[in-house]
């Protein structure tokens, strides 16, 4: 009993003891707690519980209870969790501790979450203990755990579309793959709630479809005709089948049919002359059908080889265009246009040269030789030959231009210019030398302009032994040059000759050439310069563009060297567009060729994709340069006059032309100016052109480039008489002069005024008056080679011879009764000679009169009236222009001198007009010289000379010489 007793007191003192010890062990906090090192949470927007993934569990050693086998409860707190720290800025979540036995614990949102402002959160967390005893000291801390929070979206936010509303163009009758895209957004942020998924066309029944990516294309071709605009409503949904807060308007506008080419482009575009530049596409603009576009080329092409010589030059001389170029004196027109002093190109066929150029037509069996004279017989080097050639294609046969060869017993050639094959040679045969070694004698080049039918302007620079090619004004090298010994020396004359050669021992021509020439110039001693030969080619008309300042940058513009053409390089349309329609026509000549200019635009556009890239149709139209108005070159003055013949003797001579002017006018017509008072007869006066219309001329000022003055009736005799002008007042004025037997000519552009102050020198002498009453002439001048030429501008000059007293007594005595008194009183001063005064002074006897007057009576009666008809017609012409000839008439009712010097010559001149009548009447052809002369210078006047002119000019008239009178 009692060992039972010690054993129970044993034990129960163990266990006492084991208590006591745990306890004491137990308050002693030696372990921090342990957590995981990362943890990872969900937390779905606007809620505040976080699922972890581990969970949120803290251990600490310090419990070992916690794990043993007893299910007795201990009483220390030292394995005690009692709470989580979060470490990190603004972090919207807090750590709870739901059971600190266990050490279990929640994370859970602070405030309402977001997913829109931010999807994730990272923390760092850390545990602690309870610490030891009653108040917890010496608390323990855990590691930090790092903690990644992912919050999860809802899907709160509907589509919005990007914009308000949506518009297309189209073209009818094409299916699009995508006309256009819609686009909405989401705000949702997760990936399922914030795309779109899908969207849908709301308005029923249109011929369009939409897919899942928001692209709109057509389901069936479009009619422009049936509608030009379709209005679509269009909606969209994101993932979770959400609909679009607001559905979009899409308009779909309906174009016809897109053709690709120039738009607003004339096709007859009229130019007025003297008007400057004229736009030629002012509303022209390329239409692509919006095909991307990488770049764009036009070539636009001014045609104009129908003109002229291949455009619109001017119509001067070759010579006179020479000296307006600035070339030196000594050069020779070998084709210049046909006139007195100048006549070997009369046989040729021509265009006459009015309305363009002078050209002038070899056909293959026609040439022309030039005279003796015209070009020396040896060229002095240097020379050059110029000439402005259109040859067709190519032919075995050799084509002579120019040549120069033996005019009898051989045939040599000692040069010549020719055409064979499409090559251009000149022939240059050196002259006899001392040493016959061989020099260059052909040279030839191969030029695709030879045989193209067009005009070209070929200009050889000749240096032996070298020459010098431009065409066009480019340069061109020989490729080949031939040798060949000098020409053995003769004393055979040599023959020039153009369009053939001439063959001296046949005497015939060969090698004749089949084209057209121009312009063929030779001059000797002296080179063209590159300026000059520019200046000769240069048209006057062409095409000109000015760029604007905002796209010279971004286009190109090139011109050929006649400005006929122009490329145009860009990749900016607009900018195109706008260069296009600067583009002008411009032609600075005062009286431009009339006619068609064709005018073609072609266009080459690059795309992105060659495959679909687009193709403009070439535009084409023309430029109607209209008739400009046209000048009246007129000329008056004293066309009637008469002086001694002393002065005609006189080293001064007769000045023919003292009171010349020249006066251009042209003539346009303009509306006329209705007044207001005038309104009751308006209705009638509409179809009357006079009413409507009104003329007004006006003086203009342009140059001249002829005048010619010309002997009538017989050719000037060198022995007796001449023209005369002083050559340094000719050169002064910057003209030429050349004379012969048929009269003098004047050459040169230059002004009206210069030309009219050199015409006022012009003096005829006549140094063997006995035989001469009076002389006429003609003056006409001409501008642009004669487009257009003045009126003929005829002067008559009378000799006043001094005659014996007695003779002129006796006459004055004697008055035939059977002169018509109508032409005694118009009796004048000119058409008549003096050299048989004497015989002429005789006066006829009774009988005579008698024969005549009974003659006369019985021819009357045989034409049974018909000459007494034509007589009274005759009589009542030469009444009126008897009226005209007044002023020559003789009113001696004043004078108080006994021997009038001048009734010798009143009688036997009415004796001579009565003898003249007779012959004219059988003849029926033609009147006296007076009245012809007189009429003829009456119709060149316009209106006739002021009261002061014609005073001057009646008191010439009536001048005579009184040196032998006594008073």
């Amino acid at each position: 009993m009692q060992i039972r007793r010690y054993k129970h007191f044993a034990s129960v003192v163990g266990l006492v003891l084991g208590l006591l010890c745990a306890v004491e062990a137990a308050k002693v906090n030696k372990h921090k707690p342990w957590i995981e090192t990362t943890y990872h949470g969900i937390v779905t927007e606007n809620d505040d519980k976080v699922l972890l993934d581990p969970p949120l569990i803290a251990l600490d050693k310090d419990a070992p209870l916690r794990y043993a086998e007893s299910f007795e409860v201990t009483f220390t707190k030292e394995g005690e969790i009692c709470g989580f720290r979060i470490h990190g800025q603004n972090v919207p979540f807090e750590a709870v501790v739901l059971d600190k036995s266990t050490g279990e614990g929640v994370i859970r949102a602070k405030d309402k979450l977001d997913c829109e402002l931010q999807k994730e959160h990272t923390f760092t967390i850390q545990a602690y203990d309870c610490g030891e005893g009653p108040d917890g000291a010496n608390m323990k801390k855990s590691h930090k755990a790092t903690v990644h929070i992912q919050v999860n979206d809802i899907n709160e936010y509907s589509p919005v579309f990007k914009e308000k509303s949506y518009k297309a163009t189209v073209i009818e009758g094409k299916k699009y793959d995508s006309i256009l895209k819609v686009e909405a957004v989401d705000a949702d942020c997760s990936f399922q709630f914030s795309q779109i998924c899908s969207y849908e066309i709301v308005t029923p029944d249109v011929p369009f479809t939409v897919d899942k990516d928001g692209f709109i294309k057509n389901t069936e071709k479009l009619n422009y005709s049936k509608e030009r605009m379709y209005k679509l409503t269009v909606t969209a949904y994101d993932c979770g089948k959400n609909r679009a807060s607001e559905d979009v308007l899409v308009k779909i506008n309906i174009k016809p049919t897109c053709k690709p080419g120039w738009q607003g482009f004339n096709k007859r575009i009229e130019y007025e002359p003297g008007t400057g530049s004229l736009a030629l596409f002012p509303s022209m603009h390329l239409e692509t059908c919006e095909e991307p576009i990488t770049s764009i080329q036009a070539n636009i092409e001014l045609e104009t080889n129908h003109i002229g010589k291949g455009c619109d030059r001017d119509t001067y001389s070759e010579k006179s265009l020479h000296k307006l170029c600035g070339a030196s004196a000594g050069t020779v027109e070998l084709l210049p246009a046909p006139s007195s002093s100048a006549n070997w190109t009369v046989g040729l066929p021509t265009d006459n040269g009015h309305d363009s150029d002078q050209v002038f037509e070899f056909n293959g069996t026609q040439a022309i030789k030039v005279p003796d004279g015209v070009v020396s017989t040896s060229l002095k080097e240097p020379f050059t030959v110029s000439v402005w050639m259109r040859h067709g294609p190519g032919a075995r046969e050799k084509e002579t231009i120019l040549c120069n060869s033996d005019k009898t017993e051989m045939n040599r050639h000692h040069y010549s210019l020719y055409v064979h094959n499409c090559h251009l040679i000149l022939l240059l045969r050196q002259d006899p030398a001392e040493t016959e070694n061989y020099k260059p004698a052909e040279f030839h080049w191969k030029l695709d302009q030879v045989c193209d039918k067009e005009w070209h302007h070929y200009v050889l620079n000749v240096e032996f032994p070298s020459v010098a090619l431009f065409v066009d004004g480019a340069t061109f090298e020989p490729f080949l040059v031939t040798e060949d010994y000098p020409l053995h020396s003769s004393k055979i004359d040599m023959q020039l000759t153009i369009g053939a050669c001439w063959q001296g021992g046949n005497a015939r021509m060969s090698q004749f050439f089949r084209g057209n020439l121009a312009g063929l110039m030779i001059r000797s001693g002296k080179l063209e310069n590159k300026k000059v030969i520019d200046c000769l080619y240069t048209c006057k008309e062409g095409l000109d563009v000015q760029l604007p300042e905002e796209v010279a940058s971004a286009v190109k513009v090139a011109f050929n060297p006649n400005q006929s053409s122009l490329t145009v390089e860009g990749d900016d349309i607009e900018a195109f567009d706008k260069v296009m329609q600067h583009i002008s026509y411009l032609n600075s000549r005062q009286f431009p060729t009339p006619g068609i200019r064709h005018l073609r635009v072609s266009t080459t556009v690059k795309c992105f994709n060659e495959e679909t890239c687009i193709l403009i149709p070439e535009a084409a139209g023309y430029v109607m340069v209209l008739q400009p108005e046209e000048p009246k070159i007129s000329l008056s003055g004293i066309d009637h006059f008469a002086r001694g013949a002393a002065e005609f003797e006189s080293p001064e001579g007769v000045t023919l032309f003292p009171e010349l002017r020249i006066v251009s006018t042209i003539t346009r017509e303009v509306e006329a100016e209705t007044e207001p008072e005038a309104t009751e007869g308006a209705e009638g006066a509409e179809d009357d052109p006079t009413v409507q219309e009104t003329v007004v001329s006006e003086e203009i000022m342009h140059n001249l480039d002829t005048c010619e003055v010309t002997a009538l009736g017989d050719e000037l005799d060198g022995e007796h008489e001449t023209l005369e002008v002083d050559q340094a007042q000719v050169q002064q004025r910057g003209l030429e002069m050349t004379s012969s037997n048929l009269g003098l000519v004047l050459t040169g552009v230059n002004t009206m005024a210069n030309y009219e102050q050199v015409l006022h020198l012009i003096r005829y002498k006549n140094w063997h008056t006995e035989a001469l009453f009076d002389r006429k002439f003609k003056l006409f001048c001409s501008e642009l080679n004669g487009r257009y030429i003045s009126n003929d501008f005829k002067v008559e000059v009378s000799v006043i011879h001094t005659a014996n007293p007695m003779d002129h007594a006796n006459n004055a005595m004697v008055q035939p009764n059977f002169i018509n008194p109508v032409h005694h009183a118009s009796v004048d001063l000119s058409g008549h000679n003096l050299v048989n005064a004497h015989q002429a002074s005789v006066v006829p006897s009774a009988a005579t009169i008698v024969i005549v007057v009974c003659v006369s009576f019985l021819v009357f009666m045989i034409i049974l009236g018909v000459f007494r008809i034509r007589s009274a017609h005759q009589r009542t012409m030469r009444d009126t222009e008897g009226g005209k000839e007044n002023e020559m008439d003789w009113d001696d009712s004043a004078l108080t001198i006994t021997v009038n010097p001048m009734e010798t010559y009143e009688d036997q001149h009415s004796s001579e007009e009565e003898e003249e009548e007779e012959e004219e009447s059988e003849e029926g052809e033609e009147e006296d010289d007076i009245t012809s002369a007189e009429s003829e210078s009456s119709e060149d006047e316009e209106a006739g000379e002021p009261e002061d002119q014609q005073g001057a000019s009646r008191q010439q008239q009536l001048e005579w010489d009184d040196s032998t009178l006594t008073y």
